[in-house]
């Protein structure tokens, strides 16, 4: 199993979301850097972890695309997408890992809103309320009952990784979205645990303005997931042939 880390100006948390990485069951820790102008890449090099590293800001989606081809390469069988803003608990990557490995999953989602801690953690009101709202709209536009469609923090078989078409997605916030739509459509198994997040002023977070943008990608996911399920029309990101990550 390797952990991955889309890391932007994470020099503040870094190191101390990798120390609480549970170690033994974890293979390797890669850290894809997008172009950050802090000490993220120094910290990185000095924990001796394997880095990748953009050479422009290419945006989050990008970054993941990144993060998932070079673990795939370095042979994971179990990817874990783990911001490296310490928002999210690193010790339930064991956990999280297991449910992939077990067979019954194929995708395991580490959900703020199971468990009801999302707002005493630091959540701002609004972006629960859109949250809900939105994961509300897809649930219904998909006919699922996920808790979270938004969640950072994600476990993947390789089977899926490799299978989904992940080049056709957007290389910005949306990109997180998007691969969930895509697991659903392409019938993979979702499974959910209680992950309680922890905001504070070094956490990762997207302006309001930049937050609207991404709700309206949600629902435009959505509305392309619903047209395309009833054959109605087609889009790149649903389709079986479209671009995959080469490894």
């Amino acid at each position: 199993m390797i952990v991955v880390m889309p890391a932007y100006n994470a020099g503040q948390t870094l190191e101390q979301t990798y120390r609480d990485i549970p170690k033994g069951i974890v293979d390797d820790v890669l850290v894809v850097d997008d172009h950050s102008h802090d000490q993220t890449v120094e910290i990185v090099r000095s924990l001796g972890l394997k880095l990748f590293v953009h050479d422009k800001n290419k945006g989050y989606g990008a970054n993941q695309k990144t993060c998932y081809q070079e673990a795939l390469k370095m042979g994971a069988d179990i990817v874990v997408m783990l911001h490296p803003d310490y928002q999210y608990p690193p010790k339930l990557i064991v956990a999280m890992a297991a449910l992939v490995s077990s067979g019954m999953f194929d995708v395991v989602l580490g959900s703020r809103i199971l468990g009801g801690t999302a707002l005493r953690g630091g959540m701002p009101l609004y972006k629960y309320i859109s949250n809900r709202l939105l994961t509300f709209f897809q649930n219904i536009i998909s006919k699922e009952k996920l808790s979270e469609y938004h969640t950072g923090y994600r476990a993947f078989s390789r089977e899926a990784l490799s299978s989904l078409p992940l080049l056709e997605n957007s290389d910005d916030f949306i990109f997180d979205n998007q691969i969930i739509a895509q697991a659903l459509y392409f019938g993979y198994n979702i499974g959910e645990i209680t992950a309680p997040s922890h905001y504070t002023q070094y956490s990762s977070s997207v302006s309001f303005r930049r937050s609207v943008v991404y709700g309206l990608g949600v629902v435009w996911t959505s509305i392309k997931f619903f047209l395309q399920k009833n054959n109605l029309a087609k889009f790149d990101i649903f389709n079986k042939n479209g671009r995959k990550i080469g490894i």
